[in-house]
C-alpha cells in the first residue's frame, strides 16, 4: 500500500491487557474526550457475546452504529494477532460506512501479559494494567508490558484501597520499558485524562504525517490453557508459527 494512502486512512489503535483492567473503560474515556473534535469508531472483541460493544453504546460515548462487535469465538489474542482477518474487515468496513474516520479503537477480548496486537491491524497500540491486580505485575514484564506505544496504570483512585503504592508501581513499569511512555490513570483525574487525550493526538499527527511507525512486539509468548478434558489438565499453546502466515495475508488484504 503506498505511504500516501496509509496516511490517509484512520488511525488504528488496540487496547490490550488481562480481564479487569479497564479496556472498555478506557476506550470511553478516549471517546468522550475526543468525540466533539475527532470522527470515531470503535471495535471490541469477546469470545462469544457482545458484552463491550453493549457496554460502550449504552454508555452513550458515541453513536452505536459506530460501535461494532467481534465475537472471537477462540482464544482473544488469537483474533488480534495470528488470524486477524474478522478484526481487519471489521475496521474496514468501519472506516467505509462512516468516512472519513480519525481514529478506530480496537479492543481486544481480556487477556494475559503476553497479549499483543498484529502490526498489520493496528497502528499503534495501548497495554492496559491497573492497581487492583497487584503493585508488582508491572515488574513481571512481558512484549504488551515492554514495547506497546503507551503502557496504562489503570484505576489509579483505587490505589488507597487496594494498598498499592502507584509512583512505585509506575517507576517499575518505566525501568520494564525502557523509558517507553507510561501514565497514571483514573477516569475521574481531569490532569490524566487530558495526558491520555494529548498522546492520542500526537499519534495521531505523526499517523497523518507519515512518521509513526507500527511496532511488532513481538510473537505470542507460549502460554498454557486449561483444559478439563485434556489429561493433564490444560496444554501449552504456541502463536509463533501462525503469526508469519496471518501477518503476510493481513498485509495482502490492506492492499485493496
Amino acid at each position: 500500500m503506498a505511504e500516501d494512502t496509509v496516511s490517509q486512512r484512520a488511525l488504528r489503535l488496540g487496547v490490550a491487557g488481562p480481564v479487569g483492567t479497564g479496556k472498555s473503560s478506557l476506550i470511553a474515556t478516549i471517546c468522550r474526550a475526543l468525540a466533539e473534535e475527532l470522527r470515531l469508531g470503535v471495535i471490541t472483541n469477546d469470545i462469544y457475546t457482545d458484552e463491550d460493544a453493549r457496554f460502550l453504546r449504552s454508555a452513550g460515548v458515541l453513536e452505536p452504529e459506530r460501535i461494532r462487535a467481534v465475537e472471537t469465538g477462540a482464544c482473544p489474542h488469537t483474533a488480534i494477532r495470528d488470524d486477524i482477518t474478522a478484526n481487519l474487515l471489521a475496521a474496514e468496513d468501519l472506516e467505509r460506512d462512516f468516512a472519513p474516520l480519525d481514529v478506530v479503537l480496537i479492543e481486544s477480548g481480556g487477556d494475559n501479559l503476553t497479549a499483543t496486537f498484529s502490526p498489520a491491524l493496528v497502528d499503534a497500540q495501548i497495554f492496559v494494567l491497573d492497581v487492583a491486580g497487584g503493585g508488582d505485575v508491572a515488574r513481571k514484564g512481558g512484549p504488551g508490558i515492554g514495547r506497546a506505544d503507551l503502557l496504562v496504570v489503570n484505576k489509579t483512585d483505587l490505589a488507597p484501597y487496594v494498598g498499592v503504592d502507584v509512583p512505585q508501581m509506575v517507576a517499575d513499569a518505566t525501568a520494564a520499558r525502557d523509558g517507553r511512555p507510561v501514565l497514571a490513570l483514573s477516569r475521574t483525574d481531569a490532569p490524566s485524562v487530558a495526558a491520555l487525550r494529548a498522546w492520542v493526538l500526537e499519534v495521531l499527527a505523526a499517523h497523518r504525517g507519515g512518521t509513526h511507525v507500527p511496532q511488532d512486539p513481538g510473537p505470542m509468548a507460549p502460554h498454557f490453557h486449561a483444559d478439563d478434558e485434556h489429561p493433564d489438565g490444560g496444554y501449552v499453546h504456541s502463536h509463533a508459527d501462525a503469526h508469519a502466515d496471518a501477518h503476510s495475508h493481513a498485509e495482502a488484504g490492506a492492499d485493496h
